[in-house]
């Protein structure tokens, strides 16, 4: 009798998926091509991205690299590709791309950036993958104090002393802790270490000098330029704004009315102001403010305020992370019984911190390429050294190669952050999908 029941008594085999589904195809069908509208914008854009290569190749692949001019560059492309041929001068960067790097810099002393620059990501390379040695973070410790008398040169004394002042607020904080209080030991540390520096480590460091001469070369800063400016400043003012901001941003929240105004007003006021005009008074308007013959870097004042400027809007990013948090957080940290700095340093911080990755690394970004802005100073960056480049007889009214090269130095720095911020997103992923 044949069976007639509705339910199977044994299973299905397994079947493979259809081609179109999986693959290449699948992606394809998914992405590109899953309904009339998507299929629209596929064609067109293809079209758009076809007429832009074919104009753009020709121009990129017709190039010289040997000439010594603009109009001996035309004349090889033409000779190469025909008459009336157009195409690319990438000359100009074989011949001047150590100028665009280093700028004015001697070139015997180009070790000296880049061992600066290779030490500096070394030190960062702890801070950023925590996997790494911890041990490794003492090294980052010294660095700031190594990299600029690497780049400036003048005797090692001086960076040391500059540490000893922190040696002697330490001492100064563990001492006075105990007898005044923590807030009275901040106040004296920061005491000693600023009277250290402000009378007396100049004179220790040229006396200590005097009797045992380590040093390098001095290079003035008028020398600095390209690429190498635009990572000192970048790297200075990325590493400080961010300690800088998480304090401003604790400010502000601060019950302590006249801490909270300071934060509030200066957070307000530099938000409120265009970078350049800061750059402006960096480079004009603080020698009025400043005792007759005072020497004042250009180069420290612009990072001082590129540095300020990041940290105010780098507050704001971290207030916004702190306010995302819910309540229930800090009523669990004080639950707890931790003090307000034990519960910002282990429970809020952190959370705040990981909510803020994508705006912090965004201010990080618009940090680095806003130090092109230091050519309107008077400063050259690596705008700034274009500028002087095509000033050059030989080079005069070339373009696109110099905008581009310098593009896309920009882009590589600028993309390895955000896939860094990334990536950080992912590890710090702790919430269940």
């Amino acid at each position: 009798m044949a069976d007639l029941s509705y339910v199977r008594t044994e299973m299905v085999p397994e079947q493979a998926p259809p081609p179109s589904s999986v693959g290449v195809l699948g992606w394809l069908r998914e992405n590109l091509f899953s309904g009339w509208f998507n299929v629209l914008l596929t064609l067109l854009s293809a079209a758009f991205i076809t007429m832009i290569l074919a104009a753009v190749l020709p121009w990129l692949f017709h190039s010289s690299w040997t000439a010594g001019s603009l109009n001996e560059c035309r004349q090889q492309i033409a000779a190469a590709y025909g008459e009336h041929a157009e195409g690319a001068c990438w000359a100009v960067i074989r011949e001047r791309h150590l100028q665009l790097l280093f700028g004015f810099y001697p070139s015997e002393l180009y070790w000296r950036p880049v061992l600066a620059f290779v030490v500096t990501f070394l030190a960062l390379a702890p801070v950023l993958f925590p996997a790494l040695p911890r041990k490794m973070l003492w090294g980052s410790v010294l660095v700031p104090f190594l990299v600029p008398w690497l780049l400036w040169g003048g005797t090692l004394w001086l960076p040391l002393t500059v540490l000893a002042g922190f040696g002697l607020g330490y001492v100064a904080l563990r001492g006075v802790s105990g007898l005044a209080g923590g807030l009275g030991g901040v106040v004296a540390a920061a005491a000693v270490a600023v009277l250290w520096w402000l009378f007396l480590a100049g004179p220790v460091a040229q006396g200590a000098h005097a009797l045992f001469p380590l040093g390098l070369e001095p290079v003035p800063s008028r020398q600095f330029g390209g690429f190498m400016l635009s990572i000192t400043i970048g790297v200075v003012a990325i590493t400080l704004s961010l300690p800088i901001g998480i304090v401003l941003a604790l400010g502000r929240q601060s019950d302590l009315f006249i801490l909270r105004t300071i934060c509030v007003g200066f957070i307000e006021f530099v938000r409120g102001v265009p970078l350049i005009t800061l750059l402006f008074v960096a480079s004009v308007l603080l020698n009025y403010f400043l005792p007759p013959g005072t020497n004042f870097d250009i180069i420290l004042r612009v990072i001082i305020m590129v540095t300020l400027f990041a940290s105010a809007y780098m507050a704001e990013v971290i207030r916004g992370g702190l306010a995302a948090l819910p309540k229930g957080q800090y009523e669990a940290a004080d639950a707890l019984g931790l003090d307000y700095w034990k519960a910002q340093r282990l429970i809020i911080m952190p959370q705040a911190l990981k909510i803020s990755i994508p705006g912090i690394v965004s201010t990080f970004i618009g940090v680095f390429k806003d130090t092109t802005l230091v050519s309107i100073i008077g400063l050259f960056d690596p705008i700034g050294l274009s500028n002087a480049i095509r000033a050059d007889t030989n080079w005069n009214g070339i373009v696109w190669e110099l905008y581009g090269f310098i593009a896309l130095m920009f882009f590589v720095f600028c993309f390895s952050m955000s896939r860094y911020s990334m990536y950080l997103e992912r590890k710090l992923q702790t919430e269940r999908r």
